[in-house]
C-alpha cells in the first residue's frame, strides 16, 4: 500500500504547493543553465497539475486507486447498483423539466450535499485502506460530479 493513510487536507496541500512553487520560481534559476531553467519550468507544471488532481476529492480519490493498480473503466456502471441509477434517472429527469434557475440551483445544492457527505467517505475509506468501499464511493461520485457539471449548464440556459 502507497500513501493511502496520508491524506492531506486542503490547508496543507496548499502550503507545500506554495513552498514547491517558491523553490522552482524561475527568478531562483536566472542565472543558472538553460538546461537547469527548462528543468524547473517542468517541475513547476508537474507541481501544478499534482495540486490541480490533489485539491479535488473525486480525481484525488482516483489517482489514490490508481496507484494501488485499481482503475474505474469509464462508461461503466460497475459498483452503480440498480436503485442508484434509478435515483440518478429521477435527478436527471428534474434537471432536465427544470423552469426557473432556483429550481436549478436547489438541485444543484442537493448535489454539493451528496458530494460532500462521499468526499468525506472516500477520505475514511481511503485512510483505512478500503479500496472496494472507495471504488464504490467513487463511482458515485463521479456520477454526481457529472450531474454538477449539467447543474452549470442549465443554469447557463438561463441567463
Amino acid at each position: 500500500m502507497h500513501c493511502l493513510g496520508d491524506i492531506a487536507g486542503p490547508a496543507k496541500l496548499q502550503k507545500t504547493y506554495l513552498q514547491l512553487q517558491r523553490s522552482l520560481h524561475p527568478d531562483n534559476f536566472s542565472q543558472k543553465s538553460v538546461k537547469e531553467q527548462e528543468y524547473s519550468e517542468r517541475q513547476s507544471a508537474l507541481v501544478n497539475k499534482a495540486y490541480r488532481t490533489l485539491l479535488k476529492p473525486l480525481s484525488r480519490g482516483l489517482y489514490m486507486l490508481e496507484l494501488e493498480g485499481m482503475n474505474i473503466e469509464e462508461g461503466t456502471d460497475s459498483g452503480a447498483d440498480s436503485n442508484f441509477l434509478i435515483k440518478l434517472m429521477e435527478i436527471n429527469e428534474a434537471l432536465d423539466e427544470a423552469q426557473t434557475p432556483e429550481e436549478a440551483i436547489m438541485i444543484g445544492r442537493d448535489i454539493k450535499g451528496k458530494l460532500a457527505d462521499l468526499t468525506v467517505h472516500i477520505d475514511a475509506a481511503l485512510r483505512k485502506g478500503e479500496l472496494q468501499a472507495a471504488k464504490a464511493i467513487l463511482v458515485h461520485m463521479k456520477y454526481y460530479a457529472n450531474i454538477e457539471e449539467k447543474v452549470k449548464e442549465k443554469l447557463s440556459e438561463f441567463l
